[in-house]
């Protein structure tokens, strides 16, 4: 199918005799055309479509540019200004890709001489406008029948993952069978998290992270799982075929591609910056039937990058260390009482101080060191965390209460 997306983008690049690119609905790049000899100028005089190219995405900025036209709600071309501060050095015309009623992607074309005499004011009346715009209907209609198929496996994989028991083995059977033999192959399963559900314009929910981000990162299939953290915030589900178990590369790879979607990540609320996502890797499966098990070990690993910064923002579940136990306890229960005291905000220092100190084998020196700080400020502070919590650090099973104690509120 990618092969038709480039052949219908080439159609449209020589209809209008202008370079064409295709993205999806998130700006992940799906196909590019290339006209005439000039394209090496072009690249050179517009950054975001070299950056489009190269990096497989637009950014932020460029993005938000771009749907302040209201291109999500359009249903004929827009020509749109240039905005330098964004990057965006040339006009656009955008040839929204739609298929009943739904955008799924846009076509892109730099606003130069070539097309300087469309008239986009009303319907297409240039033969070739109207050429282009019903080879982006033939665009919205693969990438609507990928979307489909993209969600009917996305629908198994959450049922094979969260779902009850009884509906486990049909769903695993179904999804087999749709991946025919890598579903018996080497497979990886990565959570993202936070994940945010997003829509177009008429408040579609559109399932996983995109067809163009799944394809090129070579994920089989995607979900979004509800209630996935604590906090009842969803996670993003995505299962990577493997070459073989001793080579999660390819994992990471996809992981990482992931993070980069505007759907990763919490939204920002007033005043407050944006809640960086994260990802986890399980251990790597062969076949299907310990995906649920690997989804705990995912969501284990992505909630440990988010605690601990030093393990992300991807993370496999072979590396998290006692956070494998600590993500396993209830909320309720990870909060001991005797440590309850030192994590009020009045007492950050503190909890630093105790954490270093135990993650320092409790070496005084060392985590003098590691903090910046005499010996005797460390005795001090010290001496103040057994009196809010009435531990003794003299005794090994007190500091282990302690060390676990203060990674477990993190998470």
């Amino acid at each position: 199918m990618r092969g038709d997306y480039q052949q219908l983008v080439d159609d449209i690049s020589a209809a209008l005799g202008a370079p064409a690119t295709l993205e999806d609905r998130d700006f992940v790049l799906i196909a590019f055309g290339a006209h005439g000899g000039d394209d090496d100028l072009e690249l050179t005089m517009d950054p975001v479509r070299t950056r489009s190219i190269l990096q497989r995405r637009s950014t932020a900025a460029v993005r938000a540019w771009f749907e302040a036209f209201g291109i999500a709600r359009a249903q004929a071309p827009l020509r749109i200004p240039p905005d330098p501060a964004a990057g965006v050095f040339k006009g656009r015309i955008c040839l929204p890709v739609r298929h009943r009623g739904v955008v799924h992607g846009y076509v892109w074309l730099l606003d130069d001489e070539h097309l300087a005499g469309l008239d986009l004011s009303g319907p297409p009346a240039d033969p070739r406008l109207a050429q282009a715009m019903e080879t982006a209907a033939r665009i919205g209609a693969l990438l609507a029948a990928e979307a489909r198929a993209e969600a009917e496996l996305g629908e198994l994989l959450r049922e094979l993952l969260i779902g009850r028991p009884a509906g486990r083995d049909a769903a695993r059977a179904a999804l087999r069978e749709a991946l025919g033999p890598s579903g018996d192959g080497p497979l990886a399963l990565a959570a993202v998290t936070p994940w945010r559900a997003a829509g177009d314009a008429e408040g579609e929910e559109a399932e996983g992270g995109g067809s163009a981000l799944a394809a090129q990162s070579g994920v089989a299939a995607l979900c979004a799982v509800p209630d996935s953290l604590p906090d009842g915030s969803p996670a993003l589900a995505a299962l990577i075929r493997l070459r073989a178990l001793t080579t999660p590369a390819p994992a990471r790879t996809a992981a990482d591609r992931l993070l980069r979607s505007p759907r990763a990540g919490g939204p920002p609320a007033a005043g407050v910056a944006p809640v960086s996502a994260t990802a986890g890797l399980a251990a790597p499966r062969r076949g299907l039937a310990e995906l649920s098990a690997a989804w705990v070990e995912a969501l284990s690993a992505a909630r440990a990058a988010a605690a601990e910064p030093r393990l992300g923002p991807v993370a496999e579940w072979a590396d998290i260390g006692p956070y494998r136990a600590l993500a396993a306890l209830p909320p309720e229960a990870a909060a001991d009482p005797s440590v309850r005291p030192l994590l009020a905000a009045a007492h950050a220092e503190l909890a630093r101080t105790a954490e270093a100190f135990l993650d320092c084998a409790g070496q005084a020196g060392r985590t003098a060191a590691a903090l910046g700080i005499h010996r005797q400020t460390l005795y001090y502070r010290l001496a103040r965390v057994e009196q809010l919590t009435g531990l003794d650090l003299d005794e090994g099973e007190d500091r282990l209460l302690l060390h676990m104690g203060l990674k477990a509120a993190r998470l």
